[in-house]
């Protein structure tokens, strides 16, 4: 296993390395580049003056660079892991307990780490964030610099040991034509998805916990017309696309006294002032979703996600959600306004081998039938 602790000299070295980034104020984790030069020139250091006197050398230089850098710059020894396109989860249940998944099939990877190292890892993973853990406030979403989503979870709140959770968004599937390669999606699926983007249809995303729902909908974003306005409405950053008018908005959480809490419904209301020619919020999960139905129905396109066990529960939970907004909001008011304003709603699922997929889309006719949204299938996947 690897320890949570350098050996001796990579230690001494990685000490030199820190005093020399701090005397030139050298900030590591914006500035990798220089801190692989200094390790470099440091651990050459060591050697002639090991090899002058007899002591023990590093063996391997390009291996101790990296070791030294993922040490001062990075996460340590999850440095390996969260740099590998193929790793697109990482997990802590307990310092020795250390899990990855690759195409949605976890394995167990050989880390020991310490409780103090834990506890610095996710220090260093939240000081870009701005956000905090503490037994006030004992679980955190954060944005690490690469896009990927960082969720703590600390005792006693757990048993016993701090849970850190690392999604991370690969490249390779944030766009429509990267979910197709990737088996995703088929091409009749992908087209059909890409014509109503540029159509200007209101989209959402459904489908249970790790199906790829905020995947698929970076790839709907990645999809829009160059010229529109995007703005992206999200509880943490975690959309990692770009497109040459867009505007990332996040919630905040309250200050120790109380205040400063910025909600997703406060977020809705102000992305509407900003000449949005797309709304996008990364999860309905509260009233916020009276806030975006209103949006949509004021002819702004949308998208969105939303957890459910398929596409027309996805409908139903959507003319639900608002009437958490208040006594004064009534469901004969919503089921019409979900039927006029989602154009179509496409469900994700992951089989038993970890593959995630497109199951179906389905398109709202527009009518509310016996209280209930009707919709029609348009898209069926993993036909053959």
């Amino acid at each position: 296993m690897l320890s949570a602790a350098l050996d001796a000299p990579v230690l001494r070295i990685a000490e030199q390395v820190r005093e020399r980034l701090r005397a030139e104020q050298r900030d590591p984790a914006h500035e990798p580049g220089i801190a692989a030069r200094i390790a470099q020139e440091e651990v050459r250091r060591h050697n002639d003056y090991a090899l002058a006197r007899g002591l023990e050398l590093v063996d391997d230089e390009s291996a101790c660079v990296r070791e030294i850098v993922a040490s001062v710059a990075g996460y340590g020894p999850l440095q390996a892991y969260l740099d590998d396109p193929t790793v697109e989860e990482l997990w802590i249940n307990a310092p020795d307990r250390v899990f990855v998944a690759r195409a949605g099939v976890p394995e167990r990877v050989p880390i020991a780490l310490s409780h103090s190292a834990v506890r610095d890892l996710v220090e260093r993973m939240l000081h870009a964030s701005g956000r905090r853990v503490d037994l006030s406030q004992p679980f955190v979403d954060a944005s690490l610099p690469d896009g990927s989503r960082l969720h703590v979870v600390i005792p006693d709140i757990t048993r016993q040991e701090w849970s850190v959770n690392v999604r991370k968004f690969l490249p390779g599937y944030r766009d429509l034509d990267g979910l197709v390669a990737a088996g995703s999606l088929d091409q009749e699926g992908a087209d059909l998805l890409r014509d109503a983007i540029a159509a200007g249809a209101s989209i959402l995303v459904s489908g249970p916990t790790h199906a790829g729902k905020t995947t698929l909908l970076g790839a709907l974003i990645a999809a829009c017309p160059a010229e529109h306005r995007i703005v992206t409405v999200e509880e943490t950053f975690e959309l990692a696309v770009d497109a040459p008018d867009l505007v990332a908005l996040q919630g905040r959480q309250p200050s120790l006294e109380g205040t400063g809490e910025v909600t997703l419904r406060r977020l809705v209301k102000e992305a509407l002032r900003m000449r949005p020619d797309r709304l996008v919020v990364g999860e309905v999960r509260d009233a916020e979703a009276l806030d975006l139905l209103l949006a949509l129905n004021t002819g702004v396109p949308g998208a969105a996600t939303i957890h459910a066990n398929s596409a027309r529960e996805a409908l139903d939970k959507l003319s639900a959600l608002p009437l958490l907004a208040g006594r004064n909001i009534d469901g004969q008011f919503v089921r019409p306004a979900v039927a006029s304003s989602v154009h179509l709603v496409a469900h994700c699922m992951r089989d038993g081998s970890g593959r995630r997929r497109v199951a179906e889309i389905i398109a709202p006719t527009g009518r509310v039938v016996d209280g209930t949204v009707e919709a029609r299938t348009v898209y069926t996947g993993g036909r053959g």
